[in-house]
Order: C-alpha cells, then sequence, then structure tokens
C-alpha cells in the first residue's frame, strides 16, 4: 500500500514538473539573459528581467507554457524570499550601533505608515499604498513581490505589482546616481554617506553600486545597513498577512484570505535564525544568496511574461508620483536623522 501510494505521489510529481516544465525554463532563460547584460552594461537586473519578461508576454497565456509562468511568478518568487534570510545574522547587523539600528528602523515604518496615510490624497487604496510603501521602505523590487505575494489578489494585482517593480528600480536607479553626489555635497563622512545610501536607496545592487563608488567605507556600511532593511521584509509581510485577512473577512469577494504565516516567511525567519547561531556554513550562506538572486530574476520574469505592457501606462501619473512621494519621505527623514545622530549637518 505504501509502496503504490508512493508511485502514485511520484507519478503526479512528474506530471506536474512536465506541465511547467517549459515556462520554467523560458524564466531561467530570461533571468540568464538579464543578468549576462547587467553584468556587461551595467543596467538593472531586475528591470531587465521584467522588460524581457514583458517582451514574451504572449507565451503567459500559451497553454504549453502558461502554468510554468504561473508557477515562476509565485511559488518561485516565494522560495527566493525565503532564501533571502540566510544573509541575516544579530551579529553582523550588532556592528551598525543601537542608534543606527533604531533609525533604519524607524525609517522602515514610518515609510510604510507615510504610505498608508497619503495614499488617499493621490486616490489609492490600501493594496497599492502597503505594496508601494513597503517597496521603498524595504528592499524595492525583491519587497514588492514577497509583499504582492499575501495580498489579496483581484484583476488589477499583476498591474500594480509591474508598475511598483519598474517605479521603484527606476528610482533607485536615478538614486544610486544623485545620492553620492548630493552626500559628497553635503560633506558627509564615508561612514555617514554609507548610513545614508543603505538607508534609502531602494535595491540592493543599486545600493552597493552606489555605496562601493564612494568608498571600500561607504560600501559596507552601506550593504550593512541595507541588510538591516532586508531583515524587516518578514516582520512587515507578516503583519501585512494579519491585517490583509481582517480586511478580507470584512470584505467578502475581494480575494482568498491568505494563511496566517505564509510558508515562505517562516523559512525566512527559520534561515535568519540559523545563520545567527552560526548553524549554517558560509559557503551554504554564499549558495543560497546566490540561489535567491537567481530565483528572484527568474520569478520576475514570470511576471513580466503575465504582463501587457498597456497595462503598466492604465496605473496612471498619480501612482508615479505617489511613489516619488514615498521615496522622498524616506530621504528626508534619513537626512534629518542623521543630522540629529550627528548634532549638526552630517559629515
Amino acid at each position: 500500500m505504501d509502496d503504490a501510494v508512493r508511485s502514485s505521489r511520484l507519478a503526479a510529481l512528474q506530471d506536474r514538473a512536465r506541465v511547467v516544465f517549459p515556462g520554467l525554463l523560458v524564466a531561467l532563460l530570461i533571468a540568464l539573459a538579464s543578468k549576462f547584460v547587467s553584468e556587461h552594461y551595467g543596467a538593472p537586473a531586475m528591470l531587465l528581467a521584467l522588460l524581457f519578461g514583458m517582451s514574451l508576454n504572449f507565451l503567459g497565456t500559451e497553454d504549453r507554457t502558461r502554468p510554468g509562468v504561473e508557477f515562476g511568478a509565485r511559488q518561485v518568487l516565494r522560495l527566493g524570499v525565503a532564501l533571502l534570510g540566510a544573509r541575516i545574522s544579530v551579529e553582523l547587523l550588532s556592528s551598525l550601533g543601537a542608534t543606527v539600528v533604531l533609525l533604519v528602523v524607524a525609517g522602515v515604518l514610518l515609510t510604510i505608515s507615510f504610505g498608508m496615510l497619503s495614499s488617499r490624497i493621490f486616490g489609492f487604496r490600501y493594496r497599492f499604498a502597503f505594496l508601494s510603501a513597503g517597496a521603498v521602505a524595504i528592499c524595492g523590487a525583491s519587497a514588492a513581490m514577497a509583499i504582492a505575494a499575501v495580498l489579496p489578489r483581484d484583476d488589477r494585482s499583476e498591474q500594480r505589482l509591474i508598475f511598483t517593480v519598474v517605479g521603484v528600480t527606476l528610482l533607485s536607479t536615478l538614486a544610486m546616481i544623485v545620492y553620492p553626489i548630493l552626500a559628497q555635497a553635503m560633506g558627509m563622512s564615508d561612514r555617514i554617506t554609507g548610513i545614508f545610501i543603505g538607508a534609502t536607496v531602494h535595491d540592493v545592487a543599486q545600493v552597493v553600486g552606489a555605496g562601493f563608488s564612494v568608498s571600500q567605507e561607504a560600501g559596507d556600511t552601506a550593504t550593512l545597513v541595507k541588510l538591516l532593511r532586508v531583515v524587516m521584509l518578514a516582520p512587515v509581510v507578516l503583519v501585512t498577512t494579519l491585517v490583509v485577512r481582517s480586511v478580507a473577512g470584512a470584505e467578502p469577494g475581494e480575494g482568498k484570505r491568505p494563511p496566517l504565516v505564509p510558508g515562505f516567511v517562516l523559512g525566512f525567519i527559520a534561515l535568519a535564525v540559523l545563520a545567527s547561531l552560526g548553524a549554517i556554513p558560509a559557503p551554504v550562506v554564499g549558495a543560497a544568496s546566490t540561489a535567491s538572486g537567481w530565483l528572484l530574476l527568474a520569478a520576475i520574469g514570470s511576471v513580466g511574461m503575465k504582463t501587457m505592457p498597456k497595462d503598466i501606462m492604465n496605473v496612471g501619473a498619480p501612482a508615479a508620483l505617489f511613489l516619488v512621494a514615498e521615496t522622498a519621505f524616506l530621504a528626508v527623514f534619513i537626512l534629518l536623522g542623521l543630522t540629529v545622530l550627528t548634532g549638526s549637518a552630517p559629515g
């Protein structure tokens, strides 16, 4: 009986793999292409994966590739986010100091609050408010995809996610160029510059690029501060889940309620705890971080394949202004906080 059950499950798994393979293969090719172009020409890999996917959006509706595209946009995405936890440890983040940690955490929470409170001014409800503010406050495209995975879905879910990913990636690229110049003009030291860049630039790749364009110290500090913001991903997603469960329960027909604690959030937390305890060898941490990057590229490529370019344009100017306002709020708050911490103009 047990052998029959195992054989049945294995056959079902093989059938599922055959169904999703064509779409996943395309997503993997998109990830490879975006990584290659990014490394050789300096463009953001996430944005490239999204654009390559959108250029192949007809595959999102093809019977042969659609199951794999759907699988990539959800399951692969969640696995990629979970593996981010392996990069986090208490020892790594404690080197920043308590005041910097409090400033960065406050920046994340207040930016999300600003987005939620000001969303009505721009004509948006909680879905886009939480999605965009979380992406700006935490880690750009990765946070947007993680938050989107737990929000109740409707017919505009993909449209909102695509616009947010494109918007935060473009703003992050612009910040990568402008923020080091601003820091230099304000006379910031390399350490303060690193804190400012790590606490404000959205995507990890652009944080690294901006930080190390200033100095080794600025780059190392910016990366550590950015990882602290990544740590906030799990609790923010968990809180999002709890909030939208109650909202979804009060608004029937707005989508299926998500589970109390998403599996990928538990995976993220478990890996972060193990890394903090030193239970994960350094080579495994490196492998998990690399795998996470590839999985997220494949996932955003899959999201792109599910999206029609005209849908992005339907979001309109208010959404763009909303993202800019959230980005500006975070930058101004961190600058003011650094001014207070240093007792004068940041330097």
